[in-house]
């Protein structure tokens, strides 16, 4: 509910304070000021009635070191305002001034001396206002190319002894994670969508059972994405987009020489038209990328096929490459939970309208300090030109928890 308010027009140190022990000298009282109307700003009657005085039962003023002195100075501006208001309401005639027909107050005036004249000069002081904005010569900088780079190196370690009661082996696990992204500053050019990402990692454990090497390699992926788009409505873009996809480490079957995978074995080439739908919150803790492929080329790579079966990797048997044609889906997301955590989402679709190849991938990431945090990553992967498995199907999953180092960098 809105209030009639009073402008309180003297000091609090001008109440007029008794003390019971000796008599004070008296003091200007508040109450003996002109009553002056600030502002009426509401009309309901309730609000416009009469206060109730209360009985004042001050206590002597003392000098102590509580805030009993102040509670006195509160009441007693308290009851001056109810006595100014109650005034007011009883006598409104008795209200000569308000707010806005207030006499101006006295200006301020500079007294300098003329000895020539032997007088006194008195004068206002004079103001000097700068009549232009001041100029920044400062030259401002634009970034036409947004950067972030992230490094991670997480790591677990085992060591058991040779008559622990339960048994096992000594382990070392690292995996090494580095993603650098380099997007054109859509502030700076708001028509068009250019976004490049490249990401490796390398996971490497000691491999105590394996007969033949000491360590084994469990995580090698290279993927680098591009999108250029050009805006067509709002959010959607009419787009172009190339992913490519392999690993660089020879990889074997445990205790074996047969190999699993190597460089551009498997390796793979997408490319697309279409059109990218992304979205922005304007705290900058979500981002949602969509891009649709309609008309999508497929590009399958086994260069080594005297050691590996191509069939592994859905090319046909006795052939480096298949190519397909189809359509093809990806969705990304970005998303800052809280200052700590963070998630991001990757969902891939191809089909050839014969097979569907999909993958989703999913990362969340705990930070403990700035430097240190925990990865859970999980890899869900469905292939149907894979050779089918009688446990998982067409299905592959992975699934890594790691803790250890992470550095962050950017330019905005």
């Amino acid at each position: 509910m809105k209030k009639l308010s009073l402008t309180l027009i003297t000091a609090l140190a001008t109440a007029s304070f008794s003390t019971a022990q000796e008599p004070q000298p008296q003091q200007a009282s508040a109450l003996l000021l002109p009553l002056i109307y600030e502002s009426q700003t509401t009309t309901e009657p309730q609000a416009l009635q009469m206060p109730e005085l209360t009985i004042d039962n001050r206590r002597p003023l003392t000098l102590d070191t509580d805030q009993q002195w102040l509670d006195d100075a509160t009441q007693e501006s308290q009851r001056v305002n109810m006595l100014r208001y109650r005034a007011m309401m009883a006598r409104p005639a008795s209200v000569h001034y308000n707010v806005n027909t207030l006499p101006e107050p006295p200006k301020q005036y500079l007294i300098t001396a003329n000895p020539s004249q032997g007088m006194l000069v008195v004068a206002p002081p004079e103001v000097s206002q700068p009549t232009e904005a001041p100029v920044d010569d400062t030259p401002l900088k634009i970034h036409n190319w947004l950067h972030l780079f992230n490094a991670s190196l997480h790591f677990t370690q085992a060591y058991i002894s040779g008559n622990w009661y339960q048994g096992g082996e000594n382990n070392l696990n690292i995996l090494a994670d580095i993603k650098w992204e380099c997007n054109l500053n859509q502030n700076v050019h708001p028509n068009w969508l250019f976004n490049n990402s490249l990401q490796y990692k390398l996971g490497v454990t000691t491999a105590h059972n394996d007969s033949l090497r000491n360590y084994m390699i469990n995580e090698d992926n290279f993927l680098f994405s591009s999108q250029l788009g050009y805006k067509a409505v709002k959010n959607w873009y009419y787009s172009a987009m190339l992913q490519f996809q392999t690993q660089f480490f020879n990889n074997y079957k445990s205790n074996t020489r047969t190999m699993k995978a190597s460089f551009l074995s498997p390796g793979e080439l997408n490319l697309g038209l279409g059109m990218t739908y992304e979205r922005k919150d304007r705290d900058g803790n979500r981002t949602f990328n969509l891009a649709i492929a309609p008309l999508s080329y497929n590009l399958k790579i086994c260069r080594d096929i005297t050691r590996l079966n191509p069939v592994n990797f859905g090319i046909d048997e006795g052939h480096h490459t298949k190519h397909s044609f189809g359509s093809n889906l990806e969705a990304k997301l970005s998303w800052k939970l809280h200052p700590n955590i963070s998630w991001t989402s990757r969902l891939y679709v191809f089909t050839n309208y014969r097979y569907v190849q999909g993958d989703w991938e999913n990362t969340f990431d705990f930070s403990v300090t700035r430097y240190l945090n925990t990865q859970i990553y999980t890899h869900l992967r469905f292939d149907k030109s894979h050779p089918w498995d009688p446990d998982w199907r067409y299905w592959q999953f992975k699934e890594i928890l790691s803790f250890g180092l992470t550095y962050r960098f950017s330019t905005t």
